[in-house]
């Protein structure tokens, strides 16, 4: 997701290997998919019936980390995580550059501390914006293709924010009493499970449904991700146990309620952003 890893780990399983990616993009879609198939039906028909196409929009953030997309992939990266060890404590503000300050203020680099709730953030007032505009004309088709584009792309944030490893500094190992590396390559498995797994859509939202957030959706997505960093600990658990590499009932029910937490989450938000954009007032 954020840097590249060589998936060592992995060519023990006979697999090709390359550049690490939340969830791997079939992971992303998946879960994508899974936030669309329960989608409420008050939500508009086409943006109901686009899961592949929203699934497909999920992989973009990715996809824009192309090596020759130099000032792209230099602005994306930071956007799929946060490191909320480097906040010290403090919330994080609510404002993209308030919070590059704090972080300035802390000595840290915003660009390695991450950027991913403010990424959440924008894509969900796109989305907003693209449905008011639904709302205003339902039968222009470019309006429907930005709606499914703008929700497609904001999914890989949400569906990144359930990933444990997005939210610490120690995404891709941790220090040992002697001071070196100790399970590095853990990122590449953790992001490769739900595909080589083959988790499917239909089981991951099973029994889940949308609900509109109530009160501050800024407030909700930090309560997410505050939610999803407890869980890295289990992340490194399992895998000195060897259940991430080789799965077990227990890493793949861990996995897998990861996933769902995110196709939660981004249904909620795609729904909220349908919900609230019949209040906006006009964009001009």
């Amino acid at each position: 997701m954020r840097k590249l890893f060589l998936f060592g780990s992995l060519i023990a399983l006979g697999l090709a290997v390359g550049a690490a990616r939340a969830w791997w993009v079939i992971g992303h879609e998946t879960i994508t998919e899974a936030a669309a198939l329960i989608l409420p039906d008050d939500v508009p028909a086409f943006y109901r019936a686009a899961g592949k196409s929203l699934a497909h929009c999920a992989g973009d953030p990715d996809r824009w980390k192309n090596k020759e997309a130099v000032f792209l992939k230099s602005t994306i990266a930071p956007e799929h995580f946060l490191d909320m060890e480097d906040l010290d404590g403090n919330e994080p503000p609510r404002n993209r550059f308030v919070a590059y300050a704090l972080l300035n203020k802390l000595n840290r680099d915003p660009e390695k501390v991450g950027s991913l709730p403010w990424a959440i953030m924008e894509g969900y007032e796109k989305l907003m914006c693209a449905f008011y505009d639904y709302r205003q004309e339902p039968g222009n088709p470019a309006v429907a293709m930005k709606a499914v584009v703008y929700g497609g792309n904001l999914a890989h944030y949400t569906t990144d924010a359930c990933m444990p490893l997005h939210t610490t500094r120690d995404y891709d190992g941790r220090k040992g009493p002697d001071g070196k590396m100790k399970q590095k390559g853990i990122h590449a498995k953790v992001d490769a499970f739900p595909e080589l797994n083959k988790f499917a859509p239909e089981e991951v939202c099973r029994g889940l449904q949308a609900k509109a957030i109530e009160g501050d959706v800024f407030d909700h997505v930090i309560k997410f991700i505050k939610e999803s960093h407890t869980h890295i600990d289990e992340c490194y658990r399992l895998d000195a146990a060897g259940a991430i590499a080789n799965p077990t009932d227990a890493s793949r029910k861990f996995i897998m309620a990861r996933c769902r937490a995110g196709a939660q989450l981004t249904v909620d938000i795609w729904y909220t952003a349908w919900l609230r954009s019949e209040k906006l007032p006009k964009h001009y």
